[in-house]
């Protein structure tokens, strides 16, 4: 992971939709890996960086309205954030300030916290307590149960709303926080590498001949803290979407995926000799530069903070499935120069932000 200064100005605090532009004139930048060169552009020219054979893997996830209003037993309020629903009907669940800007230390094992309409969250345990030291200590998730008078998605159109974070100052309805192909809710937050696809442009890549494949998996909240290493999420990779990964491969083609969620849930399924399966499943996969990446060589994300653990995959991606570029044999290197690229010429960042390929 590298570290480098992002200003205020350069987080984006709403949709593009409100800044006047369309989902798909969002800004792309496309960095090579073979001689770093990085060309500015448009999202909505994407077809022109793609080639017929290609495969795009996108994650079909929806995202919920998973941030509730609570109260606690003396009375003062809080924001739940629904990050991860578990085998037996248990949530890991965040705790944030009434304002969700900042988490919660504070909470207790078998606390509960009062929600809307009469539903209930019991806290049980921390989640991750092996990260812990041995003497306990502030927790900001927690495994617990959740009782709703009616269903989940009838109670969180009711009562919840998108997470967010004190870079977006408005609230936004969930269909800004959904890409055009989502099929199954199930994701905290959304994966955002796929928001700027629009109808008509996914119509011009399948004229051009690239492939779009489906897979899913359940994003969790993003926040990590230091101390925590990535949390398992829920995953399915189809046999259809297996097998367009391998076909492409065979034939020398891409497989660029769509956002590091597409890149986590492929690795899991990928064995060592670089042939996908099909599976479904948990993983708590922490993709690095030491571990590398075997089942795509190109990728298109967001913009990522510094010191995110979200760089260390892309490094991953650049060392592993490619020279990194003329000056350096490193994938830093690589990011490196593109990132002074972003901050040089404007880029914004987060889910409502600017998009990177890396070809």
């Amino acid at each position: 992971m590298f570290d480098f200064g992002l200003p205020s100005e350069l987080e984006a605090g709403e949709p593009p939709e409100a800044r006047g532009l369309s989902r798909d004139e969002v800004r792309l930048m496309v960095s090579y890996r073979n001689d770093c060169r990085v060309v500015h552009a448009r999202f909505r020219d994407l077809p022109a960086f793609l080639e017929a054979g290609d495969v795009l893997v996108v994650n079909t996830s929806a995202t919920m309205n998973a941030a509730i209003p609570a109260t606690r037993e003396d009375g003062s309020h809080l924001t739940v954030h629904l990050s991860t629903h578990l085998p037996a009907d248990l949530w890991v669940v965040e705790l944030r300030s009434s304002a969700g800007t900042k988490p919660l230390l504070d909470g207790e094992s078998g606390e509960g916290l009062s929600l809307p309409g009469g539903a209930r969250i019991t806290l049980h345990t921390p989640y991750l307590p092996q990260n812990r030291s041995s003497g306990g200590g502030p927790n900001r998730l927690w495994i617990s149960t959740l009782n709703l008078p009616i269903n989940l998605k009838d109670y969180l159109d009711l009562y919840g709303a998108p997470i967010r974070y004190g870079y977006v100052r408005e609230s936004w309805p969930i269909g800004y926080y959904q890409t055009v192909y989502a099929t199954e809710a199930g994701s905290a937050e959304m994966p955002s590498a796929g928001r700027a696809f629009t109808p008509e442009l996914i119509t011009r890549l399948v004229a051009k001949g690239v492939r779009i494949s489906p897979l899913i998996l359940h994003t969790g909240v993003a926040s990590l803290e230091d101390d925590e290493p990535p949390y398992e999420e829920s995953y399915r990779v189809p046999p259809e979407t297996a097998r367009a990964v391998n076909e492409a491969r065979a034939a020398g083609s891409r497989v660029v995926a769509v956002g590091t969620t597409v890149v986590r849930a492929l690795e899991t399924v990928t064995d060592a000799d670089g042939v996908t399966h099909p599976g479904e499943g948990w993983t708590d996969l922490f993709i690095t530069p030491e571990r590398g990446v075997r089942s795509v060589n190109a990728m298109l994300t967001g913009l990522h903070e510094p010191r995110s653990t979200h760089l260390s995959m892309l490094e991953a991606l650049v060392v592993g499935s490619g020279p990194a570029c003329a000056l350096s044999a490193t994938g830093r290197e690589h990011l490196r120069t593109a990132y002074q690229e972003a901050l040089r010429e404007g880029y914004l960042w987060h889910e409502f932000g600017d998009l990177h390929l890396i070809l």
